[in-house]
């Protein structure tokens, strides 16, 4: 098995949690925490933290919704998961996917532009 690959270690992750449930949702949180994982490797290893380790799943759900690198479906089920773990968290992803101004910039001027009358 490639341990090296996001599948594979998904995979040693999920082996951990029949012998070590804490070990194995360290290793989901590290996985979704990385951004160097696929989008849906990432979602995938923060489904599987709530109920083992709900403090982690909200450390891994927020590091995914407010990551700007990550396609915004994933980042609002992220988001979505968020309200169990911690409120507050979900309510800033959820006010920062749709805005993401570093991305889409500021809204445009109207246009065309009104007389000053």
């Amino acid at each position: 098995m490639d341990y090296d690959s996001d599948e594979g270690r998904m995979t040693a992750a999920e082996q951990l949690a029949a012998h070590d449930p804490r070990a194995a949702a360290e290793a989901f949180r590290a996985i979704a925490c990385d951004d160097g994982v696929g989008d849906e490797v990432r979602l995938a290893a923060a489904e599987m933290l709530p109920a083992a380790d709900p403090q982690a799943a909200a450390q891994a759900c927020l590091a995914i919704a407010s990551d700007k690198g990550v396609g915004d479906e994933v980042r609002l089920a992220a988001a979505e998961m968020l309200p169990a773990a911690d409120p507050q968290a979900a309510a800033e992803a959820f006010r920062g996917i749709p805005g993401d101004r570093l991305r889409h910039g500021p809204p445009p001027p109207p246009w065309p532009p009104r007389p000053p009358w």
